[in-house]
């Protein structure tokens, strides 16, 4: 269609087509948001509309706000069209506030977006004069003076209140700001009271940031934007030098890495890799970015060039300082788990998993398989389960190193019915028992619906070759309406 053909976007509302949005030909030609599609169309015939989607629309203002995460890494949303971004500390990177205004503005454009932005002192105001006023640039200490001018629409409040205002005779927020707000909270609601006050400046709350804020932070702005994966991987590793000496000054490591690569384009690609314990050691994520990077189904492509790098340490911990040997070498008990980190950078730290205790009865169902990147907590559980059942020193182990899913069906003969076994027979071999030791009875975990009934007698036996077994009964001789039976469950090593 042509580009100065009208454009409004509807959506049903009380049983009616009604605009939501227009273009600013449709809202030159005075069509506003609110009318129904009939009654446009009747002073406009050749108006375009367009149905509503307001999945896709939220989708659009997250990839916005990806793309002004490079202002800031505080970047909220503000539906249903708005972000708020907190600058402070940032401004002077961008040559001042009106810099960086002029940079997202320009940003944003040149996707093709129209944009109105303000700065102020708090979210609430920058946001009521970026909707219904002009000003670029609040002066520190200015807020309510520019705010005061404000229509009552400006709170946000819905048509309702703003038509309850407008009938008092209430017209714009200065209005509003020399009424008490005893009666204002009595007459509109204690709602109407807090979003005046934030608006005037009076009460500052802070934005909720898409991305919580990270322990610590650093990046690289590059006069000449990097084409070449390699620099740019080169850039990261003076960041990670950067990160390191700051957490080591805090007494603590990372437990993940974000390194993010905003394009000139404005694309962002962030790579993330995490460890199985507090990390600071430089070289060893470096080894890990480069082994992530080499494993990306979709590799990192510089375009244009990375005109901006940042790394963040979303989630730290404490570390103490490694105890070093005589020889003057830190202990080098970290293999395993450097070995864990570098195979969950390259297949993922959801491919790379270790066995946690459960709390259970039931043996089988001890221990289960969790990511070994992020489980401390699960890997301390089952330091704790494994503790208890250590053996004594000098005492054969209370678990075997090998266990049957399902148990082993064997056929028993038993000195007495409820006695440990003599012989037992299992894939068609004759074992005949020389030491016996049991038994543990374990009882059923009544509360699972899938539970078994019965309880179970376990053994350690030895037969007279020296293989150790631990075999179980099966319910009580008496107590159910059929006979116990035996099951071999794992063996010794």
């Amino acid at each position: 269609m042509p580009a100065e053909t009208p454009l409004a976007v509807v959506e049903t509302e009380r049983g009616a087509l009604r605009l939501v949005a227009v273009d600013p030909a449709a809202a030159a030609l005075g069509l506003a948001p609110g009318l129904t599609l009939a009654d446009a169309r009747a002073r406009l015939p050749d108006l375009m509309a367009r149905p509503a989607a307001p999945a896709a629309d939220a989708a659009v203002l997250l990839r916005l706000a990806a793309l002004c995460d490079r202002f800031t890494p505080l970047v909220a949303v503000d539906p249903p069209d708005g972000l708020v971004l907190d600058i402070t500390g940032c401004a002077h990177l961008f040559g001042g506030e009106g810099g960086l205004r002029d940079d997202a503005r320009g940003l944003l454009a040149r996707h093709g977006f129209m944009v109105r932005a303000t700065l102020a002192g708090t979210p609430d105001t920058a946001r009521a004069l970026a909707r219904f006023a002009r000003v670029a640039v609040v002066p520190p200490g200015q807020d309510e003076r520019h705010a005061r001018a404000l229509p009552v629409a400006a709170l946000g409040a819905g048509p309702e209140v703003a038509l309850a205002l407008g009938r008092a005779g209430l017209r714009s927020l200065g209005d509003l700001a020399d009424r008490s707000s005893t009666i204002l909270a009595a007459r509109f609601g204690e709602a109407t009271t807090r979003r005046l006050a934030r608006i005037l400046g009076r009460e500052d709350v802070r934005v909720t940031p898409l991305r919580p804020p990270p322990d610590c932070w650093a990046e690289r702005r590059c006069a000449e934007p990097l084409t070449h994966l390699d620099g740019a991987l080169a850039a990261l590793g003076e960041l990670i030098d950067d990160i390191v000496a700051r957490l080591e000054a805090d007494g603590a490591g990372g437990r993940r890495f974000e390194a993010s690569f905003f394009r000139t384009d404005g694309a962002v690609r962030r790579v993330a890799v995490e460890t199985g314990r507090p990390l600071r050691d430089a070289g060893a994520i470096r080894r890990l970015f480069r082994e992530r990077c080499d494993a990306l189904a979709d590799p990192l492509d510089p375009g244009f060039g990375f005109d901006l790098l940042r790394l963040a340490v979303p989630v730290a911990e404490p570390l103490d300082t490694p105890q070093l040997r005589l020889d003057g070498r830190a202990e080098q008990d970290d293999d395993v788990a450097d070995l864990i980190d570098r195979l969950g950078a390259r297949l993922g730290p959801d491919r790379v998993l270790r066995f946690a205790a459960r709390d259970t009865h039931r043996p089988e169902r001890a221990a289960v398989a969790v990511p070994a990147i992020g489980a401390a907590a699960a890997a301390d559980a089952a330091a704790a389960d494994a503790a208890i059942w250590a053996p004594e020193p000098g005492e054969p182990p209370r678990r075997p190193l090998q266990m049957f899913d399902p148990p082993q069906p064997i056929e028993v003969m038993a000195e007495t019915p409820d006695g440990p076994p003599l012989r037992f027979r299992w894939r068609r071999v004759l074992h005949e028992v020389a030491l016996a030791e049991g038994p543990e009875r374990i009882a059923p975990e009544w509360w699972r619906r899938d539970a078994d009934p019965a309880a179970r007698d376990y053994y350690r036996i030895e037969d007279r070759e020296g293989r150790r077994f631990w075999v179980f009964r099966r319910g009580l001789y008496g107590d159910a309406p059929e006979p116990p039976r035996w099951f071999l469950h794992g063996l010794f090593a």
